[in-house]
């Protein structure tokens, strides 16, 4: 931990503050009863500020297998009336999903699209947007079997699949193995292993050939992960670039519009333990921060392999064939805090990351350049999230970052909203209750071109707003731990994923300033 001098101390907020942006629950709506592990807005295309993807999954771990994916096409539903949610997402109960959905006015929520993974034994735990060269919107999404899906949100097709090329160099491995022992037997002029030679060149000619369809075809099209999937996100330059975290103790830079693996950054000054965060810089295109179960957030650069970035937006190449590039030292090691480190963000030229302590931390990366690897963080302030101990909560900003909003692990399904252009730091949101709708009514409407279902609000607010004020935002049938937050583009929308499958939607009573 970080010692501090005589009057260099950080500055802590108060969980108590006169300073209130009034919120009421405008719409719960229920994913089957699967945790949900991420909710995420589009920050990357301004005519879908208002859609949102969510992901979730089974806990369980089992035998891998090859994974596909197929469409829960929302066409099923064309022409339907009085459909309730529960309906429209039934699949979510059974299988993995990525959902696609729409905040329109008045706490209406769409449902666009559904995509439902094959494999029962996958669990989605991160998702973020991109986008294609040629602006198409992409849902990305990654989980436990360290897969990266890249869904075309416009035709509704899987655009890439990144993973692991280990089973495509086995299958090469052992096509080769047998080719051997056959030209062994033919050697040996065994007369007796005729018909074993014919079977051998015929699982041999098998084996090679799907080796090659799934290569060509991309099923094995990039050096993926080798564990779990923490987190995705976007780089808001080049929204075609992504970088991962993973378990594997290994951050990834990703280009999805060739399926290229770019860039490994681990080795011998890389993470030590599960990497569980990572964040791209919001004005220099060349660094990322990370931070994991090492208890460190480590800051690298680009800068000295963007060539290689470069040539994967002009590679015709077999992607597997690429020139991926290992980044072994990052140019800032920070110990901020003393126990697991679940998620960081940037907030300019500063930091915020949240521990497993029940707090969320600003600091300052001061770097010595000419020794990489070393120099001072300059602890700002401090904002405490209590009841917050366990890992994998993560916490959430507007696309400006006025605001930071992160939930509770207990059974109070509380959400803390922070702002964080003040000092000291003051909690900013308080709840106005509303009563449960038992029958929320839905409708048809149409987003890229899809017809899709319509669900109105399931929440309205039949008290006075001067009632039963929360001083933190909050629902009496909210009794879940909440996993992630999504604040949307003016944070006038603060959307929640709970361990119960359930979406909190919260909306300001009165909009904020942009």
């Amino acid at each position: 931990m970080a010692k501090f001098a005589l009057g260099c101390e950080p500055v802590v907020g108060s969980l108590t503050s006169s300073k209130k942006r009034e919120y009421r629950v405008t719409n719960r709506l229920q994913e089957g009863k699967r945790p949900l592990y991420a909710v995420v807005f589009n920050f990357i295309d301004s005519r879908y500020f208002n859609v949102f993807a969510t992901v979730g999954g089974n806990r369980q771990r089992g035998q891998r297998r090859l994974p596909r994916c197929r469409l829960c096409e929302a066409n099923a539903y064309h022409g339907v009336r009085g459909v309730d949610l529960n309906l429209r997402l039934k699949a979510s109960a059974f299988a993995n999903t990525v959902t696609v959905y729409q905040c329109l006015e008045g706490g209406v929520i769409a449902v666009l699209q559904s995509y439902v993974d094959e494999d029962k034994d996958e669990s989605f735990y991160t998702v973020s947007w991109a986008c294609n060269i040629d602006g198409t919107p992409f849902v990305v999404a990654g989980g436990i079997n360290g897969i990266i899906r890249v869904i075309d949100a416009g035709s509704e097709k899987i655009h890439k699949v990144l993973h692991n090329i280990l089973g495509l160099h086995f299958l090469q491995w052992l096509t080769e193995l047998i080719m051997v022992i056959i030209l062994i037997e033919a050697v040996s002029y065994d007369l007796n292993s005729v018909s074993l030679n014919k079977r051998a060149w015929e699982w041999a000619y098998r084996l090679f050939i799907y080796s090659q369809i799934s290569e060509k075809s991309g099923r094995w099209n990039s050096r993926g992960h080798g564990d779990s999937i923490n987190e995705i996100r976007t780089q808001p330059l080049k929204p075609s670039l992504v970088v991962s975290a993973s378990k594997d103790e290994s951050v990834r830079l990703w280009n999805v519009h060739t399926g290229i693996c770019i860039l490994i950054f681990a080795g011998a000054g890389g993470h030590r333990n599960e990497v569980l965060s990572v964040d791209f810089h919001p004005s220099d295109i060349y660094r990322i921060a990370s931070c994991g179960m090492d208890n460190t957030v480590k800051i690298w650069s680009m800068k000295e392999f963007w060539t290689y970035v470069e040539k994967s937006f002009t590679w015709t190449d077999l992607p597997s064939k690429f020139p991926t590039k290992y980044v072994q030292f990052p140019v800032f090691i920070a110990s901020v805090h003393s126990n697991y480190v679940d998620c960081n963000r940037w907030l300019g030229d500063f930091i915020l990351s949240k521990s497993v302590d029940n707090e969320i931390v600003l600091w300052e990366p001061k770097v010595k350049e000419q020794t990489p690897g070393e120099g001072v963080a300059d602890i700002l302030q401090k904002y405490p999230v209590p009841e917050c101990d366990i890992w994998f909560i993560k916490f959430s900003c507007d696309f400006h970052y006025n605001a930071a909003a992160i939930g509770k692990r207990n059974r109070e399904g509380k959400i803390f909203v922070w702002e964080l252009q003040s000092s000291p730091p003051v909690l900013i949101a308080r709840s106005v209750f509303g009563k449960v709708l038992k029958d929320p009514k839905s409708t048809i409407f149409s987003l890229f071109d899809t017809p899709l279902l319509l669900v109105t609000s399931g929440f309205v607010s039949k008290q006075s707003m001067a009632n039963n004020p929360g001083e933190l935002l909050s629902h009496a049938q909210s009794k879940s731990p909440i996993r992630q937050t999504a604040m949307s583009y003016d944070g006038s929308t603060i959307l929640s994923c709970c361990e119960d499958g359930l979406i909190w939607r919260w909306d300001a009573v009165t909009a904020p300033p942009v």
